[in-house]
């Protein structure tokens, strides 16, 4: 897929003279960060690694450990280049809010998550939902869609533990010349060759314009990177104000992260025992509606505010730390227990959750 539309813009910058580029700042005297105290400093001699990256990537916030992150990111995530935002959040809306321009059309799925629904309404763009993982929908909207257009989804959903059906998303994007953008918060480190995602365990990683990696699910630490082509990356760096005008994450959150990076992928046994999980609870009949969902997500559907409360204060009473989604976040009729699980979870406490639902 072409990128021209980054290309114009950045070379924009370049005739202005306002090109941004990320420099670090290593051997200089400071008299540009914002750590006005010296606590960075101090904190970095008592840890190892300074819990304060004194200011924002542009300016003094970059350093050489955050950029070799980034190269190992785009390495294992198979993508030419990663840029590194302090959330998921801060990943989906500076991402959003700036690709798309004035008379382009970004299609997104209806249930997708809050992060990209507030970058989109940051957009100049029109933007228009599509049913959930409805194809007919999104290609009826992709006949009538004008300017560049982006199709956003998420891997896995985050309220239903259902699936993407990313193939054949891909393939209608292909088709009508979309830009495919994927959130893969909840595929990160659970689905895909060691735990790299849904987009690269069914090779679609060369069909997305955009994939959104974030740090807080199961890689277990903070932040969150986007992955994609060089130009992504530098047009992000200049006109990502998500980007721009926040203080980076410090070296501390930088080392737990390559730390993370370098122990999930190798944690096969345990995302073995996870499938088992999911299999148990699949398979075992409850009193309550469960939704069909192949990842660690699993909903129990109890309809009503208060009855859903009622049946997680149940099960909070005999141990187990359930808690209800509620309406306006879903559905009214579609309140649910969210119960996630995890590869420290043992059969037996499992098989005590589900007695409880039967």
């Amino acid at each position: 897929m072409k990128e021209e539309f980054l290309d114009k813009k950045l070379q924009e910058r370049r005739e202005q003279e306002a090109l941004r580029q990320l420099k670090t700042t290593a051997g200089l005297i400071d008299f540009c960060s914002n750590d006005y105290l010296g606590l960075a400093q101090k904190l970095t001699a008592v840890t190892g690694l300074s819990h304060g990256a004194t200011g924002s990537r542009l300016l003094a916030g970059n350093y050489t450990l955050i950029e070799t992150a980034e190269t190992q990111l785009a390495l294992f995530h198979q993508a030419p280049a990663a840029l590194i935002f302090n959330s998921g959040y801060d990943a989906n809306v500076g991402l959003l809010s700036c690709v798309a321009q004035r008379g382009d059309t970004i299609l997104y799925d209806y249930l997708s998550h809050a992060s990209i629904r507030d970058g989109i309404r940051l957009s100049f763009a029109q933007a228009h939902s599509f049913l959930h993982n409805n194809l007919a929908d999104l290609e009826k909207k992709l006949q009538q869609a004008t300017g560049t257009v982006f199709v956003v989804t998420e891997s896995v959903f985050s309220m239903d533990g259902d699936l993407a059906p990313l193939t054949a998303i891909s393939q209608l994007c292909q088709h009508y010349h979309a830009h495919l953008i994927v959130d893969e918060a909840h595929a990160t480190g659970v689905m895909g060759p060691n735990g790299a995602g849904l987009v690269q365990q069914l090779q679609l990683h060369d069909a997305c314009f955009a994939r959104v990696h974030t740090f807080g699910k199961a890689v277990g630490c903070h932040g969150a990177a986007v992955l994609g082509s060089a130009a992504l990356r530098n047009y992000l760096i200049n006109f990502s104000r998500a980007f721009i005008y926040t203080t980076a994450l410090p070296p501390a959150s930088i080392g737990v992260l390559q730390q993370a990076y370098q122990l999930f992928p190798v944690m096969n046994e345990e995302r073995t025992h996870l499938q088992r999980l999911i299999q148990l609870f699949q398979q075992t009949s409850i009193r309550y509606q469960k939704l069909l969902s192949p990842s660690p997500i699993q909903v129990v559907v109890v309809p009503g505010n208060a009855a859903v409360k009622q049946v997680a204060q149940q099960l909070q009473q005999n141990g187990f730390d359930v808690r209800p989604i509620l309406y306006p976040t879903v559905p009214k009729g579609a309140e649910r227990l969210r119960i996630v699980l995890h590869a420290f979870n043992t059969t037996t406490q499992l098989q005590q959750l589900l007695a409880l639902l039967q």
